[in-house]
């Protein structure tokens, strides 16, 4: 006998209530039990018509970054909203053609869909440049610009920043930044791991009541910690306000490492003046441009980069990258209202200049985003094929 799909009572096949759904006849004890189904079919169409106009996304995207590499729920929520889906030998299948309308993939719990879950709250997105002559950094060189504009102004007493050794080329050294000249010498990405929290405890204990911290997100969640965590340092960190500047960030590698592979090419990092990641591949100046893809780096990048799921350091007041924004530019999402009161503020008294970024660009931060929130899933599946990692 027949069991009624949304209240469970057992119904009889003659029933006049009837519904049918991916090829299936179901049978209902009444009208209001009928409606309520046939609401939730609606439910499916109107989600699908919703994401009609947006990214074409097929069941193969959900297959890639969910099914194989292991990390399917089973709850069947692709199945249950799609009607050429099914589950069968324990995972979710194509029964019949996809129209890459997008429903499996954004009802799974394991994908990442919301803006929010890509990078974090933000209050407004920008992209901008230094207007300071002086300064030469990465891309629009606006985070120098934003800690030249707060030491300035005598908003921060002093920031934390890594430069590059006098006697390492490109090996990093924190310094507590208490001139204009020490924020200058920051300019510039260096793709190694520096070790900031000890400057930033130096600089506390040195007087500073305000500080600038610069870093990626892995530091700036360190800063977090430790001036929220109910067993840190919370008698020293409640002395002074930090505006965190966060930097994004895809990989870092170990310094020695980096420094064979490039010598390997014939490029002595003492010759190197620019190094940059961008679409896939490594770029370093040296006289001309050399271009390397990335991936040839895997050996030499860090453990804790295969771990990490923060592209755009989330918990920063600004963030900076130069994702999205066009060469000379600098994408920059401001978080909290302090980071975009100051950020506006800059502008204003000359130190950068601020346009909005476009959709377009907005898109390609979340993309590169969300590379890096399933990096985990593909780990997972090079543990599981037996291939380490």
């Amino acid at each position: 006998m027949p069991v009624d799909p949304i209240c469970n009572q057992n119904v009889d096949e003659k029933t006049p209530f009837k519904s049918v759904y991916k090829n299936k006849e179901y049978h209902f004890c009444s009208d209001a039990c009928k409606k309520k189904y046939d609401e939730l079919d609606k439910s499916v169409i109107r989600v699908r018509r919703s994401l009609k106009d947006k990214e074409k996304i097929s069941f193969g995207k959900l297959r890639r970054e969910v099914i194989d590499p292991g990390i399917c729920t089973l709850c069947g929520a692709c199945a249950a909203s799609c009607e050429v889906l099914s589950v069968v030998n324990g995972k979710p299948a194509l029964t019949g053609k996809c129209t890459a309308c997008g429903v499996c993939y954004n009802q799974c719990p394991r994908t990442i869909t919301t803006e929010k879950a890509l990078i974090g709250t933000v209050r407004d997105v920008f992209t901008a440049k230094s207007l300071v002559p002086e300064v030469k950094g990465q891309d629009g060189g606006v985070v120098t610009s934003m800690l030249l504009y707060a030491f300035e102004e005598g908003l921060i007493d002093s920031a934390v920043v890594t430069v590059k050794s006098d006697d390492e080329p490109w090996k990093p050294i924190p310094i507590v930044a208490q001139s204009r000249e020490d924020i200058l010498r920051s300019a510039g990405s260096i793709y190694v791991h520096s070790l900031t929290m000890e400057s930033l405890m130096s600089a506390i204990k040195q007087g500073s009541r305000s500080i600038g911290f610069v870093g990626p997100s892995c530091n700036i969640d360190a800063v977090d910690k430790m001036t929220k965590s109910p067993y840190g340092l919370l008698h020293m960190f409640m002395r002074a306000n930090i505006l965190k500047l966060g930097l994004f960030c895809m990989d870092t590698f170990n310094y020695d490492g980096l420094k064979s592979y490039l010598e390997g090419k014939g490029i002595p990092l003492s010759t190197v003046s620019e190094m940059k990641i961008k679409k896939g591949m490594f770029r370093v100046g040296a006289g001309s441009e050399h271009e390397f893809p990335l991936g040839e780096l895997d050996a030499y990048r860090n453990g804790s980069c295969t771990v990490c799921t923060d592209l755009t350091a989330e918990k920063s007041d600004l963030s900076f990258g130069g994702v999205g924004s066009k060469d000379g530019y600098t994408t920059v999402l401001a978080r909290t209202g302090l980071g975009l009161e100051l950020f506006n503020d800059a502008e204003d008294r000359g130190y950068v200049r601020i346009e909005e970024l476009g959709r377009e660009g907005l898109d390609k931060v979340l993309n590169q985003a969300k590379a890096k929130k399933v990096q985990m899933y593909m780990i997972k599946k090079r543990i599981k094929d037996g291939k380490g990692l």
